[in-house]
């Protein structure tokens, strides 16, 4: 799925070709996108802030989607002639209340940006405490670098010293 997906292919396209609703595949790439997200940031906020966080690269390409979806039911709710007859040529979509699925493509974006929100924030404070960290161990090796030694020593030994620093 994510391979087809990666490829270019549109969510409506990988449904039907598992045989499922495009719903379905939004909701695993729902699923498979938190569960990424939370391992990322929690296990290597390091990585996150270098990597330029790919979630959100995932997500901004989720709310493309999300957004040409939104557009096509607004056009069918207005009535747009084109859009009408787009639909007719795909007589197999079985399409439920166009206003319903309105309001969940609306609720999809703004879950979207709310998580994006998050990882924003994350990505920022994983920044402030690598900077804290370098800052407060340099200052420390200035005076005391026997001491500079000791503390990176002891933090790696419990694994409290994040990745997101280098330290010479």
């Amino acid at each position: 799925m994510l391979a087809m997906l990666d490829k270019g292919k549109k969510q409506a396209e990988v449904a039907e070709f598992f045989g499922v609703s495009p719903q379905a595949i939004s909701d695993r790439l729902k699923k498979l996108n938190l569960a990424v997200t939370k391992n990322i940031v929690l296990e290597s906020a390091g990585k996150v802030v270098r990597k330029n966080l790919t979630a959100i690269e995932q997500l901004q390409k989720i709310n493309t989607d999300a957004n040409e979806i939104l557009d096509m039911l607004m056009k069918l709710i207005r009535g747009d002639k084109a859009a009408l007859k787009d639909l007719e040529k795909h007589p197999d979509f079985k399409l439920k209340d166009p206003r319903e699925l309105a309001l969940k493509a609306c609720s999809e974006i703004r879950g979207q940006l709310s998580l994006q929100a998050d990882l924003f924030d994350k990505m920022y404070n994983a920044r402030y405490t690598a900077e804290f960290q370098e800052e407060v161990l340099t200052a420390i090796g200035e005076v005391k670098p026997d001491v500079r030694k000791r503390i990176i020593q002891r933090l790696k030994e419990r694994g409290a010293l994040r990745s997101t620093i280098s330290i010479p």
